[in-house]
């Protein structure tokens, strides 16, 4: 199974132009993927640098054929000309989808701190490793506190999912709104953490659990235990942060770390001001 992480920065390279082809031309460069995660997608945004209002839920699954569009805004408002303008994130599985959540995550106010609203976008999706949920995230790039916030909702969430795992359908959940679908224990998150590698975010993130859930692996740790993270952001001059860095991450439960394989990193692409991450589990 080979999964993409990519926060995709609605399209824009670092030429300012924003390219959905380029995007999908980048992707199918860098291999044939189950699943394809993706942070910042914008519809209907005209007030992005560069974005004309595209439909870009739209335009990326028109590209993905034969892959199910699952899409979550953090990010939903009036675009002041009588329509909605969302941004968010996208989990595109060609692998069966059973039950999908959105989960807001945490925006304390904090005065004074730019920051916007976040999600969590959850999949369950059966491979031929077994069933697992799929959860691809955009933390708050501005406040230390509020990614804090955020992890913890991410925890919580997980711990529950866990929890539910155990528990039997009951005879008059069958065939209504409150049937229970499967809910793994085992999950993949991945996306734009916006802290680095050596953050009290990432130790946060990866404390073990009390009650039984799975903690998380880092897998470039779990597969590189003594090289330093690869750089995703700041390899091409992007101006918001001052040397490269890890930000975009690929955490797996531990019942998942031995089927770890690889883990890539597209260094050489600027169709986004982040690059490109992969991970393959056999």
């Amino acid at each position: 199974m080979k999964l993409l992480s990519w926060n995709i920065q609605w399209g824009r390279g670092m030429d300012g132009r924003v390219d959905l082809a380029r995007i999908l031309r980048t992707i199918r460069l860098l291999g044939d993927f189950d699943l394809i995660c993706l942070q910042e997608v914008a519809v209907n945004f005209h007030g992005l640098p560069g974005s004309c209002g595209e439909d870009q839920v739209a335009e990326l699954s028109a590209g993905l054929p034969g892959y199910t569009g699952i899409y979550g805004a953090a990010t939903d408002v009036p675009d002041g000309r009588g329509g909605r303008s969302q941004f968010g994130n996208a989990i595109f599985s060609r692998l069966p989808v059973g039950q999908v959540w959105r989960h807001p995550l945490p925006w304390p106010a904090e005065p004074g701190m730019p920051s916007m609203q976040r999600v969590l976008v959850e999949a369950v999706v059966t491979a031929d490793i077994g069933p697992l949920r799929v959860l691809t995230t955009h933390l708050e790039y501005y406040s230390q506190r509020q990614r804090e916030f955020q992890i913890d909702a991410i925890r919580r969430l997980h711990a529950e999912a866990s929890a539910m795992s155990a528990r039997s359908p009951l005879a008059e959940e069958q065939g209504g709104a409150f049937e229970v679908f499967p809910r793994p224990a085992e999950a993949l998150l991945c996306g734009d953490m916006n802290f680095r590698a050596s953050a009290p975010e990432r130790s946060q993130l990866l404390a073990p659990f009390v009650g039984g859930a799975p903690g998380f692996r880092d897998v470039w740790s779990a597969l590189h235990p003594n090289a330093p993270h690869a750089p995703t952001v700041g390899i091409h001059p992007a101006g918001f942060v001052d040397q490269p860095e890890c930000f975009d991450f690929v955490f797996v439960t531990e019942g998942l770390a031995s089927r770890l394989r690889a883990h890539g990193i597209d260094a050489a692409t600027e169709a986004s001001d982040h690059q490109p991450v992969w991970v393959e589990l056999a």
